[in-house]
């Protein structure tokens, strides 16, 4: 039983961790940081399971994380009030070309960050960009002004525009 609270706990902290570091992917976090995750996951275990080096052992640690995973999915999926505070929010990092410096600040994300995502998605200016968001999973997604060449749709052809 003692595993199975352990287990818990170190959920709720890992959570509140990750959501206190801010939003990142894995393919944008350096080496430094991947080896602290890996670290951060072996100190976990340890903590976990207080060395206990039986199979049961870590069963119910990692079945008691699964169970909570998936109760936190199921909450945010059939109680979408709980959403946001679950999954977190997309925040706006520009608007209208212009920078949004108070959410890049408290997301600390740099500007070199946001263009160089906007180059891979084929954006060579943010003054192109009517909004560029930062998404809970630490993604970015970007919006271009219309009129730029967005590929929209053409109202008086009603066919693509390329």
């Amino acid at each position: 039983m003692q595993i199975i609270l352990r287990a818990a706990a170190m959920y709720f902290f890992v959570w509140f961790l990750t959501r206190a570091l801010g939003k990142k992917e894995m393919s944008q976090l350096s080496v430094f940081e991947m080896i602290l995750a890996v670290t951060i996951g072996d100190l976990i275990q340890q903590g976990v399971t207080q060395e206990d080096q039986s199979l049961t052992g870590a069963m119910l640690a990692v079945g008691t994380i699964g169970i909570l995973i998936l109760a936190f999915s199921v909450i945010a999926n059939r109680i979408p009030r709980t959403r946001s505070a679950i999954q977190g929010v997309p925040v706006i990092l520009v608007r209208d070309g212009k920078p949004v410096q108070r959410a890049m600040q408290f997301e600390r994300v740099a500007m070199d960050e946001i263009k160089d995502a906007a180059r891979a998605q084929g954006i060579e200016d943010l003054a192109d960009v009517k909004l560029a968001i930062l998404e809970p999973g630490g993604s970015f997604s970007f919006l271009k002004r219309e009129g730029e060449g967005d590929g929209g749709w053409d109202e008086d052809s009603e066919k693509k525009v390329s």
